[in-house]
């Protein structure tokens, strides 16, 4: 890790907020109650989405019209849990920057915000004209299912790895 990365650690998590959150009794499971709030929101908009690719659940709505429906609330639980991260990653910022685990999920989310963001929300307004969904909509779909997966996982990770 670069040491230029580990000095921005020590120094956030000796900022005044950041002593505030991890010297607090309430604090640090209040940010992480709101993290986990908008990862709910933001994660579960993205699954009702590829689900939808996928041909899961009732078709109440093509993959277009339901992605616009939730668009707003995607992007309202995105800012909560970009938030709600940064504000825990705060703490331990030196720690995290360490953390393999930590550092998966961050390289993850960038190949999710590409298959989500680039290759669906460009793609939906063609796959919708179509009779039925193209594979390159399944796979989509399902990469992201995958993304979100690996994400998940490694988050469950990151107090157990160095």
């Amino acid at each position: 890790m670069d040491g230029s990365l580990i000095t921005f650690g020590h120094w956030l998590q000796n900022r005044e907020f950041a002593l505030a959150i991890a010297g607090s009794d309430w604090a640090y499971p209040f940010v992480q109650a709101i993290h986990f709030t908008g990862l709910s929101l933001w994660v579960g908009t993205n699954l009702a989405v590829d689900f939808n690719l996928l041909g899961f659940g009732k078709k109440s709505s093509e993959p277009l019209q339901l992605s616009k429906l939730l668009l707003i609330w995607n992007w309202i639980g995105f800012g909560i849990a970009v938030t709600g991260g940064l504000l825990l990653f705060s703490v331990s910022a030196e720690t995290y920057l360490t953390n393999i685990a930590f550092l998966t999920k961050l390289g993850l989310l960038i190949p999710l915000g590409l298959v989500c963001h680039i290759v669906i929300q460009r793609n939906a307004p063609a796959w919708e004209k179509l009779s039925e969904v193209p594979m390159l909509a399944k796979v989509a779909g399902f990469a992201d299912l995958l993304l979100w997966l690996s994400v998940a996982t490694a988050a469950v990770l990151i107090p157990y790895v160095g």
